[in-house]
């Protein structure tokens, strides 16, 4: 039964032929994808490997490295944790502003990241509103790897929400009707129920934040400082070399940022894979 209703599936298909698409989709990703990243690799490669080992452990180089994928996973850990909280509270609650709340999470997809950079820059800077209350308690915010934080939460945070919303959607409230009539108490019944139905969407989200935070130039290089071996980030430092026309050192460093970050993403979605595979067990 099964062998038919695929082989009804594959005839009444919209797309062409699975061998005729997935030429077209190998086309489209090398085109996209993998030429450009190989070219990268190629580029790198002219410089020898005692020169690429000299150029991607220099001090520098090591401490941009650093702060780019330590603040990138803290900010992502954030949006972990309160992405989950924006999404609980617009699916499960209704109260008045409701609509406007759940449109300003998507601001960031929205706002021009220099213009995100320039307002978070306005408000964290030591004369800004925020900045200006935080500096006296001795919490300097702007032009440190603090602020450099807070623009990689802000540019995240959507990707989780809106990852896990949907997920929280469909989630029936009558699972936690009944875990608490069998008496589970709101954690037990959030960690035994709710928690493996949104873990997938939720590591996800937290990829995806944390993919986005690697990579982001716009909104970081104001409120950074750029100062090197305090707040340099990764891109900037690449943008750096470019200008100084050592396009091979550029490359190098994009290369160590592009197996790093496949390697992290490799990693998270077989936890993904992991998790929904225990979670269809146990249902």
């Amino acid at each position: 039964m099964s062998i038919l209703r695929r082989h009804l599936l594959t005839r009444h298909s919209v797309l062409p032929g699975f061998g005729l698409a997935l030429g077209y989709t190998l086309l489209y990703l090398s085109l996209i994808v993998l030429i450009p990243l190989s070219a990268t690799f190629f580029k790198t490669a002219t410089m020898g490997w005692p020169a690429f080992w000299h150029a991607v452990t220099a001090p520098r180089v090591l401490a941009s490295l650093r702060l780019t994928f330590g603040a990138s996973l803290i900010a992502a850990t954030i949006n972990g944790i309160f992405g989950l909280l924006v999404a609980w509270v617009l699916v499960r609650y209704q109260f008045f502003g409701k609509k406007l709340i759940d449109a300003l999470v998507d601001l960031p997809f929205a706002l021009p990241t220099a213009v995100a950079g320039i307002a978070l820059t306005a408000l964290y800077a030591s004369n800004g509103l925020i900045g200006s209350q935080l500096e006296p308690l001795g919490l300097k915010v702007a032009f440190t790897p603090i602020g450099i934080t807070v623009a990689l939460t802000f540019i995240g945070l959507p990707f989780v929400v809106r990852t896990v919303q949907p997920v929280l959607e469909e989630l029936e409230a009558e699972l936690e009707e009944a875990a608490a009539s069998l008496g589970a108490s709101r954690l037990q019944t959030f960690r035994r129920v709710v928690f493996p139905a949104i873990a997938p969407a939720l590591l996800t989200g937290f990829a995806l934040a944390f993919a986005r935070a690697i990579g982001e130039y716009g909104s970081v290089v104001f409120i950074a400082g750029n100062m090197p071996m305090v707040s340099e980030i990764a891109p900037l430092l690449i943008i750096t070399k470019l200008e100084q026309y050592d396009e091979a050192g550029a490359t190098a460093i994009a290369v160590v940022m592009l197996v790093i970050s496949f390697a992290l993403l490799f990693a998270i979605n077989a936890l993904q894979w992991w998790s929904a595979r225990r979670t269809r067990e146990d249902l």
